[in-house]
Parts: C-alpha cells; sequence; structure tokens
C-alpha cells in the first residue's frame, strides 16, 4: 500500500510550494542573485599559466592541481633562497597551493594582499571609474591592509571579484586538532571580518570557536581557519537554492582537508554555517579519514535524505536554535532546487546538539552560549560534556578516548 507521504499528489504540492519560496525570494531580492558565478579558477588562470611554464633553477615547478604529497615533496627538495625566489616571483599561486609550507603559503600571501591594496589604492583616484567603484576600491584597500596587520596567517587569498581568504588561528603546523569553520551566502573578501554583527562574519566565527577551545582545553595545540576560500552565493536568490555554489566550494573544501599539515592521526572538525553546510554535505563523501567531525548550524540542507546518505565517516552533528528562520525554508529538494531533508529532524539521523540560548540565524558562534560551547567540546575532543537538543541520545557511543581527545571541559 503506497503511503500518503509518498502520494504523487503530495510530492506535486511539495514541489510548488518549493517554487513558490524561490520566486518570493527573488521578488524581494529583485532578482539580483541570478548571475553567472565565475568559473571557481578563473582568478588564478594567468598565475597558474606563468607557474607552468616556469622553472627554479632548471628545475619543472609541480602542477599546482596535483596531489598536496607531490608538491610538498618539491618543496622539501628547495633551498630557502630558492623557496624565497618562488613567494617573489609567484606570491598568488604559493599562496594558493595546497602542500606547500604553510609558513611560505603565509609569506606569499602577504606580498599578493600588499600588490593587492596598492592595485586598490591608485583605483582610489582613477578619475575614470564611477563614484561607486572607487568607493569600493576604497573599502577593498581598507579591508586588505586589514588582513596585512600585525601577523595575521593568511592561508589562502584571492582577491577577484567578491575576493576568497582563509586565515588561521593558533600554530597551524603543530596543531594537535584543527577545526574549520564553513560560513554561507553572502561571504566575501569585505564582509571575512565586521565590527558590527561580529559573530557572524567567518572571522568573529572562528575567533569564538578558538578562544572557547582553548578554554575547554587550556594547554593544548589547536588550531581554528576561518575558511571562506570558496565562491558563495549572493543573497537568498537562485544561486542559494542550488548547489552549484555549493558544489565548487566542496571540491575546494576537500583539497584542503588533503592538504592540512600534520599526520592522520590529527583530527579535524569542520563547523558549517547556513549555506555552508550545503558545501560540507557535498564534501562528505569525499574527505580523508581525518576528517572526525561535521557540525552543522542553521542548516537549509545538506542534500542528503539523511546522515547515513552522506557517505561521511565522520560523524554529524546538527543544532538549530527555536527562532532561527531557516526552520520555514521547505526541506526537500525538486529538480534541482532545495537542498533536501532537516539535518536536526530524527529522520535524518544527525546527532542534534542543543542551541537553547543562541538567538537567531546568525547566534551560534556567540561567546557564552551554549551552542559554542558544544563547538568547544567537540573541537577538542570532549564528548561526553556535549548538550544535546533532548536527553542523551547525542552521546550515545561516544566516549572521549579517540585520537586527540581530551578527558574534561
Amino acid at each position: 500500500m503506497t503511503s500518503f507521504d509518498s502520494s504523487p499528489t503530495l510530492t506535486a504540492w511539495r514541489a510548488l510550494l518549493a517554487l513558490a519560496v524561490v520566486f518570493v525570494m527573488l521578488a524581494i531580492t529583485g532578482w539580483t542573485a541570478l548571475h553567472h558565478q565565475r568559473d571557481d579558477d578563473v582568478s588564478l588562470t594567468e598565475a597558474f599559466a606563468a607557474w607552468q611554464h616556469g622553472r627554479i633553477d632548471g628545475r619543472q615547478l609541480p602542477d599546482p592541481q596535483g596531489s598536496p604529497r607531490q608538491v610538498s615533496r618539491f618543496f622539501d627538495g628547495l633551498s630557502g633562497g630558492q623557496r624565497s625566489r618562488l613567494v617573489h616571483r609567484y606570491p598568488q599561486v604559493v599562496g594558493n597551493l595546497n602542500g606547500a609550507p604553510v609558513a611560505l603559503r603565509y609569506a606569499a600571501n602577504r606580498r599578493a594582499l600588499d600588490r593587492a591594496r596598492t592595485a586598490e589604492e591608485k583605483r582610489v583616484h582613477d578619475s575614470r571609474l564611477s563614484l561607486a567603484g572607487r568607493q569600493d576600491a576604497d573599502r577593498r584597500a581598507h579591508r586588505f591592509a586589514a588582513l596585512l596587520r600585525g601577523d595575521r596567517k593568511v592561508l589562502a587569498f584571492d582577491p577577484d571579484g567578491g575576493g576568497r581568504v582563509a586565515e588561521v588561528f593558533g600554530d597551524l603546523e603543530r596543531a594537535e586538532r584543527v577545526s574549520v569553520v564553513v560560513p554561507g551566502v553572502d561571504t566575501n573578501i569585505l564582509n571575512f571580518e565586521r565590527t558590527y554583527l561580529r559573530y557572524s562574519s567567518p572571522v568573529g566565527m572562528a575567533t569564538s570557536l578558538y578562544d572557547a577551545e582553548r578554554a575547554a582545553a587550556p594547554g593544548r595545540r589547536l588550531a581554528v581557519i576561518a575558511w571562506a576560500d570558496y565562491t558563495a552565493p549572493v543573497g537568498l536568490g537562485m544561486d542559494a537554492m542550488v548547489g552549484t555554489p555549493a558544489q565548487a566550494g566542496a571540491r575546494r573544501l576537500v583539497a584542503l582537508t588533503e592538504a592540512l599539515p600534520g599526520a592522520s592521526s590529527v583530527p579535524v572538525m569542520l563547523f558549517c554555517h547556513s549555506y555552508g553546510s550545503v558545501v560540507c554535505g557535498l564534501a562528505a563523501r569525499k574527505l580523508p579519514e581525518r576528517v572526525t567531525d561535521i557540525a552543522v548550524s542553521g542548516s537549509p540542507g545538506m542534500r542528503a535524505d539523511s546522515a547515513a546518505g552522506l557517505g561521511a565517516r565522520a560523524r554529524v552533528w546538527a543544532m538549530r536554535d527555536a527562532d532561527d528562520w531557516i526552520q520555514d525554508v521547505p526541506y526537500l529538494e525538486v529538480g534541482g532546487l532545495g537542498h533536501g531533508a532537516d539535518p536536526v529532524s530524527p529522520e535524518f539521523g544527525a546527532r542534534v546538539l542543543s542551541a537553547a540560548d543562541s538567538v537567531g540565524h546568525t547566534g551560534y558562534f556567540v561567546p557564552g552560549t551554549e551552542s559554542i560551547g558544544n563547538f568547544a567540546r567537540i573541537g577538542v575532543g570532549a564528548y561526553t560534556g556535549l548538550s544535546c537538543a533532548s536527553g542523551e541520545t547525542c552521546r550515545d557511543g561516544i566516549d572521549d578516548n579517540g585520537p586527540g581527545a581530551h578527558r574534561s571541559v
């Protein structure tokens, strides 16, 4: 007997509801989000082309799309002077090259940021540009200058378009556990860091998590990455309702996790907010074994019907606070629109964490909240201290004795 839930009539109504939501969103945003995203690697094409035709003392440079292990072996065979010359000649490539030494990537990205800042400062005074163009150049110049202050550790940087960037907090090369924050829509170089609504920005999320992890496990060597190194959708339009931007982001996220320093015994945890959870869901099946946990908050869906359907070897966690507007989005996928089942629903099968005192869609990383406390416990491996959404079920079968785990919080 066919159940009512699977009837053609109900499926049709769900499809119409999803389409109605899309058209309402498009009407609200004035169709401005209906645009073609740039190809994921267009911004690096010229730099990569120059790199692929380059040499260092007669030696061919490694394929920038090759495995991180091959790239790492190449750099292991270079002298300090040769490495410095590559940073000077090809800062944009070295700064984004998975497998290159982390310290070298930091140095290369400082050089690339300095070049980009200089270019934007020239544009500020370019009379050929409109007032809006000069104002945009001024904002970008200030953002690049901010990323150059002090000893900030920029792991990836591409100024093209809206811009992509990733920043490290802590000692990534010596870390015993590594957390990666994956943000959602409207993430770009200009809002990578904010003063107002600080903890809705990638830097605010990552610094809050880093501080909470250090408080949870004093003395441990920890690192957190604010990872805005993918082209996120703009606004709540069509791009946010489909998986194309997330697919490109997922490829970049997998490449990052494969290239992180440290042995496979160093666990990596992903903390994915909003549309970032779509990225993590699409990446899940291809993530290396060292990714032990995927924690999503305010998720519109993960492009799967269940946690098991993600094909992940990692544990899957989910949370949503009571007044997050994302709960009103239809949790289904029809004709490529929508992102599938609700990750906090019992049917999905994720481990559901409490976010009892979080407020709104961007409140999960605010210091002092139960949600950031739960994230920090996952980050340091203190699973038995987690606060579940209901009862003890989210902690079933988990103790604090895994690789890199911490016994108490």
